[in-house]
């Protein structure tokens, strides 16, 4: 493996922080509902953004499978947006320092963008690294919203009582991330928050307020969530108005509470939600009643916080976990201490 350090650069004015936590958002795995890239947005709005570290992108990014944005004016080549995967520093709403990793997975060299990151984490006196992500599952909009919880230590993740036994799924960056890390002593977690499949390619701020809301309990820290409950709202609305102009739909949102609701009580039974479901519709089947909506409807796909068509959807990786108790018009998420 070539040398990690020659991956990234730190910038000379780096600021340094007391034992921060590391928040991570790569795109291009899985996003589902936007969330992670909601995530993002919400963190840096009306933040003071400090430069910590950049990667190499040139090394790292496949540009034929991800082609960044170039404009042509008239004539010429007007301006070029260059990919960009960065380390920056941010406070949260309590004046708390802490770092944000975000921009495009690695296409390749994995193991050394991994090695790389743990190298920063070592120079910046990381404490805990948390992982950020949406992933489409087959549950209704009208139940609480789940998360998949993983971490290096089981006491990280204490009251988030698995779905699912064992699963063997696609890798990511961020997994192998967090593997190596917790390889050598590190304490790193993460969330993957469940996205109804139907909604998978709109924005549903409703899912990127949960991560946050877990990562702050997680890392100690008062995340913003305002501009999501107020976007969450509006979504809510327009989804719901949606539903009920069908009753075929209705239906289908129906089925999906019902196994919402199984899955539920088997889990309070001490019971997995492997094998349940009997005679309800598949993932594909409700996603089909919901494509054949939406094309029938107009609007339906115009507005991107509503219902979108989804490509076929499948079974989240990993045990899912259920949500805690929230107030949906609450304030931000408060300060708690990791275990």
């Amino acid at each position: 493996m070539l040398d990690p350090s020659q991956l990234y650069q730190v910038d000379p004015d780096a600021p340094r922080l007391d034992e921060p936590v590391l928040v991570v958002v790569l795109d291009g795995f899985v996003d589902a509902g936007n969330a992670g890239t909601l995530a993002v947005e919400a963190l840096q709005e009306n933040r003071e953004v400090r430069p910590v570290a950049s990667f190499d992108v040139d090394q790292l990014v496949d540009y034929r499978s991800r082609r960044p944005p170039l404009r042509f004016e008239t004539d010429h080549w007007e301006s070029y947006t260059p990919p960009a995967l960065d380390v920056v520093a941010l406070t949260d709403t309590g004046d708390t320092d802490y770092l944000l990793l975000s921009g495009p997975e690695p296409d390749t060299q994995w193991e050394r963008f991994v090695a790389a990151i743990g190298m920063l984490v070592e120079q910046f006196g990381v404490r805990l690294v948390i992982s950020l992500q949406g992933i489409p599952m087959a549950v209704p909009h009208t139940r609480p919203i789940g998360v998949t919880a993983h971490a290096t230590r089981s006491e990280l993740v204490e009251g988030h009582t698995p779905w699912f036994a064992t699963a063997d799924v696609p890798g990511s960056a961020t997994a192998l991330m967090e593997f190596r890390l917790g390889q050598t002593g590190q304490d790193a977690m993460g969330f993957a928050v469940h996205v109804p499949h139907y909604l998978a390619r709109s924005a549903y701020p409703q899912a990127a307020r949960v991560l946050l809301d877990h990562a702050g309990l997680s890392g100690g820290l008062y995340l913003p969530t305002e501009s999501l409950s107020r976007a969450a709202e509006q979504a809510e609305s327009e989804i719901s108005a949606q539903v009920g102009e069908s009753e075929e739909v209705a239906q289908v949102v129906k089925a999906l509470e019902e196994q919402y609701d199984q899955v539920a009580a088997a889990r309070e039974e001490g019971g997995l939600a492997e094998g349940l479901g009997g005679d309800l519709p598949s993932g594909d089947e409700l996603a089909a009643e919901f494509e054949r909506f939406l094309a029938d409807s107009a609007d339906g796909v115009q507005d991107k916080t509503g219902p979108d068509v989804p490509p076929a959807p499948h079974e989240p990786p990993g045990p899912a976990a259920p949500p805690p108790p929230r107030d949906d018009d609450g304030p931000d998420t408060p300060p708690a201490t990791p275990a």
